[in-house]
């Protein structure tokens, strides 16, 4: 059956929105009609090599959607149920998988590798993530779906996929953010502002969003943010001028350059904490000397989807969303078509924040 998707011919190549041939779900599989897909910044760097993928490939790894029909062996779903896609779904067997550390599954992007469907002139098409979102339809494994909490929209619950589980995460998971701490976020995209709403939701005194851009206050205050700072060379100082010159508990840093990393580093205060969530490139170098690890006591930790268990985390998120202490569509700075993720591509790119949501 044909259904429309978006197609990354090759990496640095721009998307085409063309036609593609989508088998029944084989055993274990599922087919899911999307209801909306986030377009997200790590779409971004899987288009022009950041993140290695085999290509062709059909971007998209944040989504929500109804199944359609199920392959052999899948008893835990049924046509008609609302699912989220979960892209990094845990094998439960591997070193990190038996440590507890599901987001760091050795095996979670396997199936990114198999051939899922072909061009309507039969060429093979991966799936860019495991769930090639960017289509009206996609053929996952039974492993990649999630149900959608009771309560949640299932077009908002597109962005329970990555955005909300990654800024919630890298808050409650990864840094530990504890009631009264101080709190700096950079990069206000649709991760950003999940992790400004995750640090108010933690009890945070002081939350200071940073971004290039001075336009995106008004969202980063709407998602909890007590302040604003445009960044700049005096970002550490600045951040160290709202806290006492003392310098932020955590910051969470989710723009994944080298200048911010830095920057985050140097807006906490001795023995704070530094998460990085934000993927950048091999050419994004940071240096430290050793002097000031020493001296500074602080901590910098890497963080992948939030180090979060989707199973585990989905329902709490839920639980937020019903209660009113977590907006989804806070996080959505525009409703797109499918034919509208290249120019999301292009506005990502120019620095614009928020999350883009394909609606189909």
């Amino acid at each position: 059956m044909a259904v429309r998707a978006a197609v990354l011919p090759a990496v640095g190549s721009p998307l085409e929105i063309t036609g593609i041939d989508l088998p029944d779900p084989g055993p274990g599989q599922v087919r899911v009609r999307l209801a909306a897909a986030g377009v997200c910044h790590s779409d971004l760097s899987l288009s022009d090599g950041t993140m290695r993928v085999p290509v062709p490939a059909v971007l998209g790894h944040e989504g929500a959607g109804t199944v359609v029909a199920v392959g052999e062996g899948v008893a835990h779903i049924a046509p008609g149920d609302g699912v989220v896609l979960n892209w990094a779904p845990s094998c439960g067997a591997c070193h990190a998988c038996s440590l507890g550390e599901v987001w760091l599954c050795a095996n979670a992007l396997g199936g990114a590798a198999d051939v899922y469907a072909r061009t309507t002139e039969g060429i093979d098409l991966h799936p860019g993530l495991n769930v090639a979102a960017f289509a009206e339809e996609t053929v996952v494994s039974a492993s990649c779906v999630l149900p959608v909490p009771d309560g949640v929209p299932l077009t908002d619950a597109a962005l329970l996929g990555c955005a909300v589980l990654t800024g919630y995460g890298a808050v409650h998971h990864s840094a530990r953010v504890r009631q009264g701490e101080t709190v700096a976020v950079f990069g206000v995209g649709g991760v950003g502002l999940a992790a400004l709403q995750a640090a108010r939701i933690a009890g945070a005194s002081k939350i200071v969003a940073v971004d290039v851009s001075a336009g995106k206050e008004e969202l980063a205050r709407a998602a909890g943010a007590t302040d604003y700072v445009v960044a700049s060379d005096t970002t550490a100082r600045e951040i160290r001028g709202l806290t006492g010159k003392q310098g932020v508990d955590v910051a969470v840093e989710c723009a994944g350059r080298a200048v911010s990393i830095r920057a985050a580093w140097d807006s906490t205060r001795r023995g704070g904490r530094t998460t990085v969530v934000g993927i950048g490139g091999k050419d994004q170098q940071v240096t430290f000397n050793a002097l000031e690890i020493f001296h500074w006591g602080r901590t910098l930790s890497g963080c992948v989807y939030g180090n979060s268990d989707p199973a585990q985390d989905l329902p709490v998120l839920a639980e937020h969303i019903r209660a009113g202490r977590l907006d989804l569509s806070a996080l959505v700075t525009e409703r797109i078509s499918l034919d509208g993720i290249p120019a999301a591509f292009e506005n990502m790119l120019a620095g614009k924040g928020g999350r883009s949501l394909v609606v189909f």
